[in-house]
C-alpha cells in the first residue's frame, strides 16, 4: 500500500503558502494545517486513502468553524447610538438628499419625511442610516 504521508505534507505546505499569495480569511491555512495533521496521522498508520480524504474534510470543516469563531474582530458598537445630533451644512431638499456635519464630518443625509425641506445649519437628529447616507428629522419634531 502506497503511502501518502509525502503528498499530504506537500499539500499541506502549499495551502499555506496560498495563503500568504490569495487571502481568504485563514480557509485556506486551516486545510493546510488539517493537511499536515492528516499526514501525520498517514505516518501514524491511517492507511486507506479514502479514510484519510475523509478525515482531511472533517478536521478542515471543524478548523474552519473554529477559526471563524475564535479569529473572527468583535463587532464595535456604532457610535451613532451615543451621538444623535448634527447640523445640516446644506439645504436638504424634500425628498432628496443634502449634507450634515456629523461627528465632525461631512455625511450624506436625507430627510426621514419625504414632505420636510430642512434649512442650512439647522440642528437634526440622526435616527438612522443607509449605507453611508444618514436618515434625520428636524430637532423641533422630535422634542
Amino acid at each position: 500500500m502506497p503511502s501518502y504521508t509525502l503528498i499530504w505534507l506537500l499539500a499541506g505546505a502549499i495551502l499555506c503558502l496560498m495563503e500568504l499569495f490569495l487571502p481568504s480569511a485563514f480557509v485556506e491555512f486551516m486545510m493546510g494545517i488539517s493537511a499536515v495533521i492528516v499526514a501525520i496521522l498517514s505516518l501514524a498508520g491511517l492507511g486507506s486513502l479514502w479514510l484519510q480524504v475523509t478525515a482531511w474534510l472533517v478536521v478542515s470543516t471543524v478548523l474552519i468553524v473554529l477559526s471563524r469563531r475564535f479569529l473572527q474582530p468583535r463587532r464595535r458598537k456604532s457610535k451613532m447610538l451615543d451621538a444623535v445630533l448634527a447640523e445640516t451644512l446644506t439645504t436638504i431638499p424634500a425628498g432628496e438628499s443634502g449634507r450634515v456635519l456629523f461627528e465632525g464630518n461631512s455625511w450624506r443625509a436625507k430627510c426621514d419625511d419625504e414632505q420636510l425641506s430642512l434649512a442650512p445649519h439647522q440642528r437634526v437628529y440622526v435616527v438612522g442610516r443607509e449605507g453611508t447616507t444618514l436618515i434625520v428629522m428636524p430637532d423641533n419634531l422630535l422634542r
